[in-house]
């Protein structure tokens, strides 16, 4: 089996238990506010920050050194979590897949004046095209907009920014405060609003949201596999597939089944994400690959923003592997591009 192969089969499990983990956030929401699950999300999330910590051996400080973005986007990750949480809450799943899928045509617009993007003619009338599914799903004026409508698109633009910004300074700021400042925020704000909102949970329920942790720690340690078994243009095309499993939890769990315009609107999107992808895997086509290069997972308390995780995991020493003229089947084949 291919490299490629591995790592699509690995991307493709990974989104299969990030769905599953969706599934799970709407169980509860039906019963407790998204900041009562952000919370213990938050708290049960806190173990994966302190191994990476005491993994981390350099001497340097949590001080921020970019202190305006990264507060900039800490707010964004606060506010993706609790609208991401509560669009699952409340909509149906393939509905809330297709709002989030947005993410890469808004992360295209940020790059402009965030990275100073150039984006021309063809990867524009994509974000266009894309935008325009988004208004097919929505259907603005023939259903009534809900609140959960809203709070998707919310977390769509917010989970984007928060994208954006680790593409900007993440070469100069530490993976561990690109990933504690965003927890601690949550857990001190939701730890606020607790009181109000508070409902008492069974052992039951309190096991699903550990449940929940363990299927993003599994999840997200597949993505990052996948990511260096293959290149970024392959893997993150596979986030798409969550559409399929949300159509499946849909109808098994729940008795959603989504209408044809959610299925065109859908479509629409995918596919001018997809071009985005592809366009920006080509090269000479995207000065910073602003796409690719901010990964496929939108970020929420129990599945932080994977870019962080993967620059971390490449900061690890690796197993020295064998010289290339020990290798004879990789001679003359052309080295893979690194990991950012």
């Amino acid at each position: 089996m291919s490299q490629s192969t591995r790592a699509i089969l690995c991307a493709l499990g990974a989104f299969a238990i990030f769905s599953l983990h969706d599934v799970i956030v709407k169980v509860l929401g039906a019963s407790y506010s998204p900041f009562q699950i952000v919370f213990f999300s938050v708290l049960f999330g806190f173990p994966l920050v302190t191994l990476m910590l005491l993994r981390d051996t350099s001497a340097a400080n949590l001080i921020p050194r970019h202190p305006w973005w990264t507060a900039l986007r800490t707010a964004a990750a606060v506010t993706t979590g609790a609208s991401a949480f509560y669009a699952f809450s409340t909509l149906p799943l393939t509905q809330v897949y297709a709002i989030l899928f947005a993410s890469p045509l808004i992360i295209t617009l940020l790059a402009i004046p965030i990275l100073g993007e150039k984006v021309r003619i063809r990867r524009g009338l994509a974000v266009l095209v894309g935008l325009s599914g988004v208004l097919v799903v929505l259907r603005p004026g023939a259903v009534p907009l809900e609140l959960g409508h809203i709070a998707a698109m919310v977390a769509a633009v917010s989970s984007s920014l928060a994208s954006i910004i680790v593409r900007k300074i993440g070469k100069d700021e530490r993976s561990i405060v690109l990933l504690i400042y965003p927890m601690t925020a949550n857990f001190i704000l939701m730890a606020c609003l607790l009181p109000f909102v508070y409902v008492p949970m069974p052992l039951a329920d309190l096991g699903g949201l550990a449940a929940m942790s363990a299927l993003a720690l599994l999840a997200s340690s597949l993505v990052i596999m996948a990511y260096k078994l293959g290149e970024a243009v392959i893997v993150a095309p596979m986030q798409y597939s969550q559409i399929l499993w949300a159509s499946l939890f849909g109808a098994l769990f729940f008795d959603e089944f989504p209408d044809g315009w959610t299925v065109l609107g859908a479509s629409i999107i995918i596919a001018s994400g997809l071009y985005i992808v592809l366009r920006e895997g080509r090269s000479g086509q995207s000065e910073n690959t602003p796409v690719l290069r901010t990964r496929s997972r939108f970020a929420t308390p129990s599945v932080p923003r994977l870019a962080p995780l993967l620059r971390a995991r490449k900061a690890a020493p690796d197993v020295p592997e064998d010289p290339p003229e020990q290798k004879p089947h990789l001679r003359g084949l052309p080295g893979r591009r690194p990991l950012k």
